[in-house]
């Protein structure tokens, strides 16, 4: 799976922050919800617009945001 055919970022919407599939839901709030303990069942019950193939674009969406900040911020 390739997390840039899930993750959409427009200008006009919630701030330009990335989002899933063009809806208001934001990977922040999904990784959110997965810090607060909720399962994966739990989110896909409680939004059912959400897939789990879109809870794990959100994993590795931030996954590779991670790796990317810690790569560039070692080269000088």
């Amino acid at each position: 799976m390739n997390y840039q055919n899930i993750i959409t970022i427009e200008p006009d919407k919630r701030g330009g922050k990335p989002c899933i599939r063009r809806m208001r839901i934001t990977v922040y709030d999904v990784l959110g919800w997965l810090a607060s303990g909720m399962s994966q069942d739990e989110i896909v019950d409680d939004f059912p617009e959400l897939t789990k193939e879109d809870i794990k674009a959100c994993l590795e969406f931030a996954a590779d945001r991670e790796h990317r900040f810690v790569v560039s911020k070692g080269v000088n």
